[in-house]
């Protein structure tokens, strides 16, 4: 696990997150946390297979679909811990810098396969609750 330190500054250098599982209900978590991290700067990619949009912006059925050549600098999860593998590797393969796993979403595998291709990971953390101790 990441430091205090290390987390604040992972949230300092970071410009663009892709939040995947992000919902399109207000009343959601994920949706909360991104419109958050929106209003405090940084630039949203929702990723949800089952969305067109999210708040204005165009919602992606994957990692992979974003456009080429945007840099991720974070991919921040909200799926349950089982499910994350398959969204680790895609994080290595679009070459995002730090795999952000919220509050409740432990997953040592993916933690591994992170930092074996150099990402940063942060599990079980609220990516709001950790930019609100700023």
């Amino acid at each position: 696990m990441e430091s205090d330190q290390e987390i604040k500054m992972i949230l300092k250098e970071s410009k663009n997150i892709a939040v995947v599982g992000i919902s399109d209900k207000p009343d959601r978590d994920s949706y909360r946390v991104a419109d958050y991290l929106m209003r405090n700067g940084y630039e949203i990619f929702p990723v949800n297979p089952n969305i067109r949009e999210w708040n204005g912006k165009r919602a992606f059925p994957s990692l992979h679909d974003i456009p080429a050549g945007t840099e991720i600098d974070v991919v921040d999860v909200f799926r349950k811990s089982d499910s994350v593998v398959p969204i680790a590797h895609e994080a290595v393969a679009i070459k995002a810098k730090t795999l952000w796993l919220q509050e409740g979403v432990v997953n040592r595998e993916a933690e591994r396969i992170a930092k074996e291709h150099g990402l940063r990971a942060i599990m079980d953390r609220c990516m709001m609750k950790e930019h609100m101790k700023l």
